[in-house]
C-alpha cells in the first residue's frame, strides 16, 4: 500500500486514519467505516470526511443527501437490510412502504408490488405515495394494465394526485398502455415541472421509442449540457437517466 512513498508520509496517513478511527469510536458510527479508512488509506479517511464530518459541521438538506449518497456507493444494500429488519421487527406500514422502496432502488420489482399492496389496504388505500410506488413497480413488471386502476385512484386527490412524481407515473402506466398521445402530454408535463433528470430521460426514451430519434438526441444533448453544471455529487444520477434515454436510440 504504502511502497515507495517517504516515510514522513506513510506516518502522516497512518496518524490522519487513527484520528479518523478515534471519530468513528467516540461518535458511534457503523464499524464498517474502520474497515474502509484503515483499507483503503487516505482515500478511504477522504470519503469519511466527506460523508460524516463535513454534513456534521455544515448541516442541512445538501449535506445530508450527499452523505447517504456516499453511503450508498459503499455499501448499496444497507437501506435494504435496514428496512427489511425494521419490517420483521414491526411489519407498519411505514415499515412496508421504506422496505418496498429501498427493494425497487435495487431491482426487486415484484418484492416492492407485493409489499406496497400489502399496505394499501384500510385507511392507507388511497395513500399517494403506496399508489404511485405499487404503479411504478407495476410498470416495472410489464403489467400496465394492473397499475392503471390505481392511477385513477391516485389522480381522484386533486392535491396529491397532480404532483410532478405523480404525473410522471402516469405518464410511465399510459406508455405502457400504448396511449402515446396521453403519454407523451404526462411526460412532457413531468418533465417540465419535476426537479433533476429523471423525467426527461424517460421523455426522451419515449420519444426515441417512437420513432422520434432527433427530438430525443435533442433532449440528450441539453442533459448533457445541465449534467456538466451540475456539483459533480449529482452527476453520477443524472448521466443515468441520461444512458436511459441514450439506450433508447
Amino acid at each position: 500500500m504504502f511502497s515507495g512513498f517517504p516515510l514522513w508520509l506513510i506516518l502522516l496517513s497512518v496518524g490522519f486514519s487513527i484520528g479518523l478511527c478515534v471519530h468513528v469510536v467516540r461518535s458511534g458510527r457503523d464499524t464498517f467505516w474502520l474497515w474502509i479508512i484503515l483499507m483503503f488509506q487516505p482515500l478511504g479517511g477522504m470519503v469519511y470526511i466527506a460523508a460524516i464530518i463535513l454534513p456534521e459541521i455544515f448541516g442541512g438538506s445538501t449535506a445530508r443527501k450527499l452523505q447517504a449518497q456516499a453511503r450508498e456507493a459503499l455499501d448499496p444494500t444497507r437501506e435494504y437490510r435496514e428496512a427489511k429488519q425494521a419490517c420483521d421487527d414491526a411489519p407498519t406500514v411505514r415499515n412496508q412502504s421504506r422496505l418496498a422502496a429501498a427493494a425497487a432502488s435495487l431491482g426487486k420489482h415484484q418484492e416492492a408490488a407485493d409489499l406496497y399492496a400489502q399496505a394499501a389496504q384500510g385507511i392507507h388505500a388511497e395513500d399517494p405515495t403506496l399508489l404511485q410506488g405499487w404503479a411504478n413497480a407495476l410498470v416495472e413488471l410489464g403489467r400496465a394494465t394492473e397499475a392503471q386502476p390505481l392511477i385513477t385512484r391516485l389522480q381522484a386527490d386533486e392535491r396529491t394526485g397532480h404532483t410532478p412524481s405523480a404525473t410522471l407515473t402516469r405518464a410511465r402506466v399510459l406508455d405502457g398502455l400504448g396511449q402515446a398521445a396521453e403519454a407523451e402530454a404526462a411526460y412532457k408535463d413531468a418533465a417540465e415541472r419535476l426537479p433533476g433528470l429523471e423525467a426527461w430521460g424517460r421523455y426522451a426514451a419515449f420519444l426515441a421509442r417512437s420513432g422520434r430519434k432527433a427530438e430525443a438526441k435533442a433532449i440528450i444533448e441539453d442533459m448533457d449540457r445541465r449534467i456538466a453544471k451540475t456539483h459533480r455529487q449529482f452527476q453520477k444520477e443524472g448521466r443515468a437517466w441520461r444512458d436511459l434515454a441514450a439506450q433508447s436510440l
